[in-house]
C-alpha cells in the first residue's frame, strides 16, 4: 500500500444491523441498541488510530450523532459513498469477495484488514 493510500485509508461500518440492532424501520429518531462486539471492534480501530466512517443509507440525522457519542464516545463522519481509499466495509448485507476472482471470501480469510494489499 502506498504512503498516500495508507494515509487516506478508512474503514466503513454500517449502522443498522451491524453496529446497532435492527429489525424494522421505526423512524429517523430510533437507533437500535448497540451490538457490543462490533462497538468494541470500532473502538479498537479508533484506539489504533484508524480512520473509521459510519457507512449508512440513512440521512445524517442528529439521532445518529447522539447514538455514536453515547455508545462510541466519538462522532464518526457519516457517508454513503465508497471511494478508492476505503479499506474495508463491515455490513450485514455485504458479501465479501476475493479480489479479481468472482469468488466469495473463504471463512479462514474473513478479515480483509489482515490480508496483504496487492
Amino acid at each position: 500500500m502506498t504512503d498516500e493510500r495508507k494515509n487516506k485509508a478508512w474503514i466503513g461500518v454500517d449502522l443498522d444491523g451491524t453496529l446497532a440492532h435492527y429489525d424494522t424501520y421505526k423512524g429517523d429518531e430510533h437507533i437500535g441498541d448497540p451490538i457490543e462486539p462490533m462497538v468494541d471492534r470500532v473502538k479498537q480501530f479508533i484506539k489504533e488510530g484508524k480512520d473509521v466512517k459510519l457507512f449508512t443509507a440513512r440521512l445524517p440525522h442528529p439521532a445518529i450523532r447522539r447514538w455514536m457519542a453515547k455508545h462510541l464516545g466519538v462522532i464518526l463522519p457519516i457517508t454513503n459513498v465508497k471511494d478508492q481509499y476505503m479499506q474495508a466495509l463491515y455490513d450485514d448485507r455485504a458479501i465479501g469477495m476475493e479480489r479479481n476472482t468472482g469468488e466469495p471470501y473463504s471463512p479462514e480469510n474473513e478479515d480483509i484488514l489482515t490480508r496483504e494489499e496487492k
